[in-house]
């Protein structure tokens, strides 16, 4: 595993690939990789002009669909017309996300609106899809983590933060309800006997448009900000090895972690990364689980 590239993504002709918020940053490098090797790629994002634009960059089979993952009733639509062309799904990289250090914010659904978009609503979609993707022979679902998760909670009295609000204690909820997703829906996945995995990622402190636009509320001050942080991240082809190990690594077990290896898991080669102790918990795991179907109304395992 020391020194793994995309040189050692296996060849993927034949398999069909979903990946959200694919039009830039981490999920575009992913999506390139993977078509790259063949594999036939949803770029699934919520500006289907931005997800064309980027179609054009990919050398490979690629298709662009619109997805809102603040909005259940966008998720349900992807996930019902996608479900019927592609009755077979091979890998979900749960890549799409939010950082927003402004004011609170809510969904489509009324939801804070980080913690809809990082979480519920992948968590939606991989119910939506779990029937395709078991249709598969070793299919997987890849979420993205973030080392934030690590000093987060979940607060299950205010979980859509509404009381005492602070943005990044909101991002790393947010994160922490993604890994715990991810990691349930694995310890799930192995109590029903399903073919499919369930595995996570998380790029440490990596290059991507997410960290300007997050800065973007403070004006003139929070460009110098960004452009600061940006000094002391990794390139994002780096940051995105941990999810493309994750999601084509021959052998990979389900429950998985995997990150960057150096510096406090900022930055470095693919190595196996630490869950949080909440996060690796599974009464708080069955707990998150219980709120999402209830918020989401969707059911599955």
């Amino acid at each position: 595993m020391t020194g793994w590239t995309t040189d050692r993504i296996p060849d993927q002709h034949g398999r069909v690939a979903v990946v959200t918020g694919a039009n830039s940053g981490l999920g575009l490098v992913t999506a390139t990789e993977l078509a790259r090797r063949g594999a036939r790629v949803v770029l699934a994002v919520r500006n289907t002009e931005a997800g064309e634009q980027a179609a054009r960059r990919i050398d490979g089979d690629v298709e662009v669909r619109e997805l809102d993952l603040a909005s259940l009733d966008s998720v349900r639509a992807f996930a019902g017309k996608l479900a019927v062309d592609h009755p077979v799904l091979d890998l979900l990289v749960n890549n799409a996300g939010v950082v927003l250090l402004g004011p609170r914010r809510t969904s489509a659904d009324g939801f804070e609106l980080q913690l809809a978009t990082n979480a519920l609503g992948h968590f939606a979609l991989t119910g939506l899809l779990l029937d395709n993707l078991a249709a598969a022979s070793g299919a997987r679902v890849v979420s993205l983590s973030s080392i934030t998760h690590k000093t987060a909670h979940l607060d299950f009295d205010d979980l859509m933060f509404e009381h005492g609000y602070r943005a990044t204690a909101a991002y790393g909820r947010s994160k922490l309800a993604t890994t715990v997703f991810g990691v349930e829906l694995d310890r799930r996945l192995r109590a029903a006997g399903s073919p499919v995995l369930s595995v996570l990622a998380h790029p440490g402190i990596t290059r991507t448009n997410l960290t300007p636009r997050a800065w973007e509320h403070r004006g003139r001050l929070g460009r110098v900000i960004a452009r600061l942080g940006l000094v002391a991240t990794q390139p994002v082809a780096q940051g995105a090895l941990p999810q493309l190990h994750a999601a084509t690594e021959p052998g990979v077990r389900g429950g998985r972690f995997f990150g960057p290896s150096s510096l406090w898991e900022t930055r470095g080669r693919v190595a196996e990364a630490r869950l949080s102790r909440e996060a690796a918990d599974p009464a708080v795991g069955a707990r998150f689980w219980a709120a999402a179907q209830e918020l989401t109304g969707v059911r599955y395992l």
